[in-house]
């Protein structure tokens, strides 16, 4: 059978429901939290601090580090094995690599800035779920940014171009499926990440890629807001 509804009733180019907040870990520098339907991240931001060991310092610019988890009972399928595993070290890199371009690292020589993100639930999108979460964490955090990186998933199924393909979408079995992870800086429309899983025609691909622009500034607005929120509700506070 074609998929030529969403089984949630979803447009093509809609996302599932998305909820932001900013400082909800209060022992962390930075912290942020972003969900997207039922899948949900935690990111703590600790540093700028010196890194160690001091071999791998570098006097012009400080580190950038990640470290993405999910928790064993998070996801849709097979319960996920505790501790480092190669898909963990895989997206904890393409975080690094979809962030780095926002963040002033030059302002903090030798110094390295760690990032942790936890998921205890997720439905598809962990990755890009993961890397909203981050941008938050760092604004959070008080580090210079040129802008948030808002993150979602485009794809193909079965000939259907969608937007935030939640897991069902993804475990499609009656067509091919084509699930492509991107980021992107809003206020320039660079790409910080490209991914994907399955085969995509050239042209299916770019307009996949312009379905989802409203999906981006509509996570950017929700980022912004809750870094505002925030710093709305210290401001509160000292009053």
């Amino acid at each position: 059978m074609a998929y030529k509804k969403r089984h949630d009733g979803r447009k093509p180019g809609e996302t599932r429901k998305i909820i932001a907040k900013a400082g909800v870990i209060p022992n962390a520098d930075g912290s942020g939290y972003f969900k997207i339907g039922d899948t949900e991240a935690y990111a703590a931001v600790y540093g700028p601090r010196e890194l160690h060991p001091r071999s791998q310092q570098d006097p012009k610019q400080g580190k950038l580090r990640c470290a993405y988890n999910m928790m064993p009972f998070s996801g849709q399928g097979d319960r996920v094995r505790p501790g480092p595993s190669r898909r963990s070290k895989e997206i904890s890199m393409v975080m690094e690599k979809a962030l780095l371009p926002v963040v002033d690292l030059e302002a903090f020589p030798n110094a390295v800035v760690d990032v942790f993100v936890e998921l205890p639930q997720t439905d598809a999108g962990s990755r890009c779920a993961a890397i909203s979460a981050a941008s938050i964490a760092l604004a959070d955090a008080g580090l210079r940014m040129r802008d948030v990186v808002a993150a979602v998933a485009v794809g193909v199924v079965d000939g259907m171009k969608v937007v935030d393909l939640d897991y069902e979408e993804e475990a499609w079995k009656e067509g091919d499926v084509a699930d492509i992870p991107l980021a992107m800086v809003p206020s320039t429309g660079e790409i910080s990440l490209v991914q994907m899983d399955g085969r995509v025609k050239k042209d299916e691909f770019v307009q996949a890629i312009e379905q989802a622009k409203p999906a981006f500034d509509a996570i950017a607005d929700a980022q912004r807001a809750a870094i505002k929120q925030r710093y709305a509700d210290a401001a509160a506070k000292v009053e």
